[in-house]
């Protein structure tokens, strides 16, 4: 297939078996969806897993008729990357501190110094009992807890891996932070060494 066809004429001729229409779509593709895995997970061997991964999703998609076409299929293969990298780190979950700030108070029950069995036991049940409020935030506060506290990103990165202003991603941090507050109040957890 030719490169000038569009991405809807591609995946219509991949659907009738002309696996060079797909090809066409791979070669129109792959580094924008290899950039956005890279820009995120920041490491070249797990972006080249999870391009594979992106990819195999796509043909199976495709095969399978699930693709609603709608002229979007670039923003729609980017959404598959950009969750792609986002559900590794939750698969892949570090425990990171948070530089204490006003802000961040709710997780300053968290110690830096070298911690015993005991306070890391504490430590974990603390976390433990954060992430499981998390889901129940909106998905881009969602997002902005993890890029931030899981994967330690900047609020300029947030912004650019998110396409929005700094000041939104900021926003999103701060309307996080109130939530889980209010959760934490609404529920009794403790979050302090009992």
């Amino acid at each position: 297939m030719h490169a000038s066809h569009t991405d809807s004429e591609l995946i219509r001729a991949y659907r009738k078996g002309q696996d060079r229409a797909f090809e066409t779509l791979l070669n129109r593709y792959q580094q924008g969806v290899f950039s956005k895995i890279h820009f995120v997970v920041r490491d070249e061997e797990i972006a080249n897993d999870l391009f594979q991964d992106v990819w195999i999703k796509v043909v199976q998609i495709l095969k399978t008729g699930r693709y609603v076409e709608e002229g979007k299929f670039g923003p729609w293969i980017m959404r598959i990357a950009h969750n792609a990298a986002i559900d590794h780190f939750r698969r892949n979950r570090k425990r990171r501190m948070v530089r204490p700030t006003d802000e961040f108070d709710i997780f300053d029950t968290l110690s830096n110094d070298a911690p015993s069995a005991e306070d890391r036991l504490v430590e974990d049940e603390i976390l433990s009992e954060l992430r499981q409020l998390i889901p129940s935030l909106p998905e881009e506060q969602q997002q902005v807890i993890q890029m931030r506290l899981t994967h330690n990103l900047s609020f300029k990165e947030i912004a650019e891996e998110t396409e929005v202003s700094i000041n939104t991603a900021l926003g999103r941090m701060r309307y996080a932070l109130i939530n889980l507050r209010k959760m934490v109040e609404d529920q009794n957890l403790t979050l302090t060494p009992r």
